[in-house]
């Protein structure tokens, strides 16, 4: 195992992270990506999804020391990794409008 590449994928995996817990509590995004994101606190648990998911995969897979009885575990932080960005591009869209209170008539 190459500590090295441990050491950064743990550095990028915890970047990814930190963004994505300052945009779910705080609505911060980077500067960047704020005139396409419309709901920030969504963008940010699609950061959270994408890093758990990039964490699964590399810790489980190609950096993971020793082979696992499990081959495919890998494979479902790629799977969870998709659904990420799913969510990333339901946060440039925007949301329903609400609903007009109701009035009941009698």
């Amino acid at each position: 195992m190459n500590w090295t590449a441990v050491g950064i994928a743990a550095a990028v995996v915890t970047a990814v992270a930190a963004a994505g817990v300052a945009a779910v509590t705080t609505g911060w995004l980077p500067p960047t990506r704020r005139k396409r994101i419309l709901r920030p606190k969504l963008w940010g648990a699609s950061l959270l999804l994408i890093a758990f998911g990039l964490a699964f995969f590399l810790f489980l897979g190609p950096l993971g020391g020793t082979p696992s009885r499990h081959p495919y575990l890998p494979f479902l932080g790629i799977g969870v990794n998709f659904a990420g960005l799913a969510l990333q591009l339901l946060a440039q869209r925007p949301g329903r409008p609400p609903l007009p209170p109701t009035t009941i008539a009698s």
